[in-house]
């Protein structure tokens, strides 16, 4: 009887690594569509930053009110 509850750990390990194999090759394709959405967003942001250039905020001052 000892024999067969020992038997019963790695069976019942490879039961749970099975399911948990399924759970995390599951299909994930529904996100993508969002994400790629908003990548699509920053992108077209970025396009319209470089036709207008950069903002004068980015620019560098040198008026002399840092260290030397």
């Amino acid at each position: 009887m000892a024999a067969l509850a020992w038997l019963l750990i790695p069976v019942a390990a490879a039961v749970v690594a099975a399911l948990w194999g399924s759970w995390a090759a599951r299909n994930r394709k529904a996100g993508d569509v969002s994400e790629l959405a908003g990548y699509e967003k920053f992108r077209e942001a970025m396009e319209r930053r470089e036709a207008t250039g950069r903002p004068e905020t980015m620019e560098r001052s040198d008026s002399g009110t840092g260290s030397a």
